[in-house]
């Protein structure tokens, strides 16, 4: 599966658009780790932990992305886009989003 954040893939054709594709997660914090970010944020520095637990949850909806885009029969996903909203106090989803389409 070919995954890019352009309009085109280089040297290919898009012979078809096959709709959205799409995946998400929604992760919540744990408790201790958001006691320890609530400790690094008084020293300053990157918060690891939440670090990353993004860094999984951005795969997992990659993944989930690419999943729904073979169940559609696609060739490659152009135009991939990421976007976080908060679901709930502590909660936030991760969707990743893209175009599926066959190439010739």
């Amino acid at each position: 599966m070919i995954i890019t954040n352009t309009e085109t893939v280089p040297g290919k054709q898009i012979k078809e658009i096959l709709g959205i594709s799409m995946g998400n997660t929604v992760r919540a914090k744990h408790i201790g780790k958001d006691f320890m970010a609530g400790l690094k944020q008084i020293v300053g520095g990157e918060i690891g932990q939440y670090t990353e637990m993004l860094s999984d949850a951005r795969q997992e909806a990659i993944n989930r992305m690419i999943n729904n885009a073979i169940d559609m029969k696609a060739d490659a996903i152009v135009n991939v886009r990421f976007t976080t909203s908060s679901t709930m106090a502590g909660a936030a989803e991760l969707l990743a989003y893209g175009t599926a389409v066959k190439l010739k």
